[in-house]
């Protein structure tokens, strides 16, 4: 795909996700290229800036002998994703509109 994701849409992308359960960092980013080509280099601050903005949180878990870091969506990140939620809906349609010949 030659569209660049834009940081708004990835965020709200990642905090979607998260509104349905807790996920660490390398699942989390199998789970977003399921469906966009984004690189494991790219999520990682994506996550760290979510968390510093109060959007996630994060809880360690061992697993094998290592701890595995989860994020956990807060209520601050469902309201962030409501509002890109919102925004991307409003952004869509009129994109729709423009590409179907602006009628």
């Amino acid at each position: 795909m030659a569209i660049q994701m834009p940081t708004e849409l990835l965020d709200g992308c990642v905090l979607g996700i998260l509104s349905n359960g807790d996920y660490y960092g390398y699942a989390l980013t199998q789970k977003v290229q399921e469906d966009i080509p984004i690189s494991e280099s790219t999520m990682y601050p994506v996550l760290r800036r979510l968390k510093k903005n109060n959007f996630l949180s994060t809880y360690d878990e061992p697993f094998q002998g290592r701890n595995r870091r989860y994020y956990r969506i807060t209520r601050e990140g469902r309201a962030r994703l409501n509002e890109v939620t919102t925004e991307w809906i409003e952004f869509k349609s009129q994109i729709d509109k423009l590409i179907a010949g602006g009628d």
